[in-house]
């Protein structure tokens, strides 16, 4: 648990949504996104750290914790559903400026969505992303190694594809919520500590992750494949990034970013020497990283990529 932690139901449409916050709510706030199959206790080691110096949230999306889940309908698991959510806990936890947020896996898949939404614009102050790339520039970056197939880019785009494995499965209908409602969801806690080798009190998975999981399989339905064959082109981050790197990620090449400056032009890029869930793994070295670019973006240190709009509503600085 976070020391002080206080917790939250927020509605956002047919949803309700279960925060928690800790900190003083007067310092700058830092909302961090957890990926799949995970819930927000992945976020614990982190916020522990931080939460004496920041304003700390994070909550279950919907479909995973203790959130409740919409009917399984890829419309109800899209991105835009997903961004209404954000929206509802800034308004209800953090309505007086802009965040700062952090994502992890498919919780950086979102925070890409939200740094490069118009509707967003004025909300987030910078974006710190860590093991998942936004949807559209992946294509992007596919399609262009496939139009200059040179040796090198048949080797990324083939070796990034066999990482994604996953991917294609979960678009096989009932099978995956099948198998993480049963065998794969009761060992996956064990599989994941081996992957990662974590010892077992840091594991931290959800007592509700065969359900978990198995509603999360939408996200890769409503998302993957239509913006994959529809990639937008103008997903352009307007707030500084931070993108941290696993070198030693079994779903994600470091390849993936060469081409990230044309889509976030301030962007900082940090790697580490670790496998896909730093928040359990490297929860210093990760608070540090984070703490330091939050500060540096609040002193100026760190450039805007443009003029930011001033909100209308929120006030405290960032």
């Amino acid at each position: 648990m976070i020391p002080g932690a206080v917790g939250h139901r927020v509605s956002s449409g047919e949803v309700e949504l279960d925060v928690v916050e800790a900190g003083d709510a007067t310092r700058p706030t830092l909302v961090f996104l957890h990926g799949y199959p995970d819930c927000k206790r992945v976020w614990e080691p982190v916020m522990s750290r931080l939460a004496d110096r920041y304003h700390v949230v994070a909550y279950d999306v919907r479909g995973a914790g203790r959130s409740t889940a919409p009917a399984p309908r890829a419309e109800n698991y899209l991105l835009e559903r997903l961004e209404d959510d954000f929206l509802a806990v800034l308004d209800a936890l953090a309505p007086y400026g802009p965040v700062h947020l952090v994502g992890h896996d498919w919780g950086s898949v979102q925070g890409w969505e939200f740094a490069t939404s118009p509707r967003l614009c004025g909300g987030l102050a910078s974006f710190t992303s860590i093991s998942g790339p936004c949807l559209d520039h992946f294509a992007l970056w596919l399609r262009a190694r496939l139009r200059r197939p040179t040796l090198r880019h048949l080797v990324q785009a083939a070796g990034q594809g066999m990482r994604s494995w996953y991917i294609y499965a979960f678009q096989l209908p009932r099978l995956p919520e099948l198998l993480w409602r049963g065998p794969l969801g009761r060992c996956w806690p064990a599989l994941r500590r081996a992957m990662e080798r974590l010892p077992v009190a840091d594991d931290r998975p959800s007592d509700t992750l065969g359900a978990d999981a198995a509603n999360g399989t939408w996200l890769y339905r409503a998302n993957v494949r239509p913006l994959t064959r529809r990639p937008r082109q103008d997903r352009i981050a307007t707030v500084p990034v931070q993108l941290i790197v696993p070198l030693r990620d079994p779903y994600l090449s470091p390849h993936l970013y060469d081409d990230l400056e044309q889509w976030a032009p301030v962007l900082r890029r940090r790697t580490v020497r670790a496998g896909h869930w730093l928040p359990l793994t490297r929860p210093d070295q990760l608070a540090e990283l984070i703490a330091d670019f939050v500060d540096e973006v609040r002193s100026g240190l760190v450039p805007w990529p443009t003029r930011p709009p001033k909100p209308a509503v929120r006030s405290v600085p960032r």
